[in-house]
């Protein structure tokens, strides 16, 4: 029963396009501790409310920090359901929870309340932590997950570009406090306080506070200008390269193309394949994502159309790749699944719900006869590698 309902909670607990009730409660749990958590702590700096209402902020600050802390508690215990490929070293997904970027996030939103409780935190610098878990919305909000994939997928060339930045900064300072150093020895003092002018120049903020007053000065202050507006367009760039290419992975959807490209359909008539379109959804899962769990309900048969699948089938797992499906097994005998299926690479499915699959097999018997016969082989192929590693 343990297990069960370990695979119920860590299920609730992770974003899915699949609809549950207990997973929409949850979200709207988490989501409303964090954000009364955090506007309790905008609203605390104000005296003339925090003198009237600081007991209730005091009891939403404990009331958030009780439930954000059995959320991690539960993501914890359950991290070996969410890699199967430690469930006999549990430790280790639990370390790779505890270590990962969202791990970390879920830790920092709690642990300044525990800390503080031993090793007292000056209170603004601790209201400072205490807004840390608006990191938190991340996990659930598309938008700002989405910033985080880009920043990811990006991240060498944004470092490259700062890279740059960081030279033209070094470099601009050392040049201007030659050229401004005797006709300005406090304002360009040394190369140190160059740079605050040249940050601000590259920004292209311009507060005036300093500025050149030589030719030469005023002259290599404008190419610095030229620089930095040029300099700040690389990372804008690169970005929205950025957000066109995760968009457009996460906008993945079922056309018409996108059907007969699937071995199974290709043969099919352009109605055929138009009516079958209009069945499939689509679902784009990460890398190490539990698709369908053992003893979970025949839902739906999954197509792959990108990426490379592994059935956990003993003695010896299996892989699927773009053009092959899974799943059908479950909806043609009306059982539970066979087997788990994770994903090993990032991976685009097609999915057919199990009245959608009825109904299709129902109206395209030749169809029908074609998943029969690899689901056969698939059961008889299990069967016979089960019976040989017995036999070893």
């Amino acid at each position: 029963m343990a297990p069960n309902w370990r695979s119920r909670i860590t299920e609730a607990l992770e974003e899915s396009e699949s609809r549950s009730w207990m997973r929409a409660v949850i979200k709207f749990l988490i989501l409303s501790a964090m954000a009364a958590s955090v506007a309790s702590v905008a609203l605390e700096t104000v005296p003339s409310i925090n003198d009237f209402y600081a007991p209730l902020f005091r009891l939403v600050e404990i009331g958030a920090v009780a439930l954000l802390t059995l959320e991690y508690g539960l993501r914890w215990w359950g991290a070996p359901e969410r890699d199967p490929a430690s469930t006999t070293e549990p430790w280790r997904a639990r370390l790779r929870y505890a270590l990962s970027a969202f791990g970390f996030i879920d830790l920092t939103a709690i642990l300044p309340f525990y800390v503080n409780l031993f090793f007292p935190i000056d209170r603004e610098w601790l209201r400072v932590l205490r807004l840390l878990r608006l990191l938190k919305f991340a996990r659930y909000v598309s938008g700002l997950a989405l910033f985080v994939a880009v920043v990811r997928s990006e991240a060498r060339a944004l470092v490259a570009a700062l890279l740059v930045v960081v030279v033209i900064l070094v470099m601009a300072s050392g040049i201007m406090f030659v050229l401004e150093q005797d006709a300005q020895p406090t304002v360009f003092a040394s190369i140190p306080h160059a740079m605050w002018w040249t940050i601000v120049t590259i920004a292209t903020v311009g507060y005036g506070d300093i500025a050149p007053v030589t030719p030469l000065g005023k002259a290599f202050g404008g190419i610095v200008m030229l620089l930095g507006i040029a300099m700040f367009a690389v990372p804008a760039g690169i970005l929205a390269a950025g957000f066109a290419v995760e968009v457009r992975k996460r906008n993945f959807v079922v056309t018409w193309q996108t059907v007969a490209k699937v071995p199974l359909f290709s043969g099919l008539d352009a109605g055929r394949i138009g009516e079958i379109a209009g069945m499939l959804k689509r679902h784009v899962v990460p890398a190490h994502h539990v698709i369908v769990r053992r003893g979970g309900p025949g839902d739906a048969m999954f197509f792959i159309m990108a990426g490379e699948v592994e059935v956990d089938v003993q003695p010896h797992p299996i892989r699927l790749g773009r053009g092959q499906y899974f799943g059908e097994i479950a909806l043609l005998q009306d059982s539970v699944r066979t087997a788990t299926v994770t994903s090993l690479s990032e991976c685009q499915l097609l999915a057919l719900e199990v009245a959608d699959f009825r109904r299709l097999l129902e109206a395209h018997p030749d169809l029908k006869a074609a998943i029969m016969e690899v689901a056969e082989r698939r059961l008889s192929g299990t069967r016979a590698l089960s019976e040989a590693g017995r036999d070893e």
